[in-house]
């Protein structure tokens, strides 16, 4: 029973990641493209943590924390760039 249930929450999770990635390939503006990217990281990270309970592999927790940790240098980056001319 909770295997299904881990399992239905990592595909939820992976549905997510295509619609941000539509979202990527559709956006307008730079800022539409970054905000998946940052929901790609929390997403991943959340499936990790799942994945890592599921099929009781510890290591994907470490995996999960480099994937923080990666997402939080892309979003300092992000907020500390200075918008270029035209771009709202």
């Amino acid at each position: 029973m909770m295997d299904t249930a881990l399992g239905a929450a990592v595909v939820f999770l992976l549905v997510n990641l295509v619609a941000g990635l539509w979202r990527v390939v559709r956006g307008p503006t730079v800022t539409d493209r970054i905000l998946p990217a940052v929901l790609f990281g929390s997403t991943t990270v959340a499936m990790l943590l799942i994945m890592a309970q599921w099929l009781d592999l510890p290591s994907l927790r470490t995996v999960a924390l480099l994937f923080v940790l990666l997402a939080a240098v892309i979003t300092l980056a992000f907020t500390g760039r200075s918008p270029r001319e035209g771009e709202p």
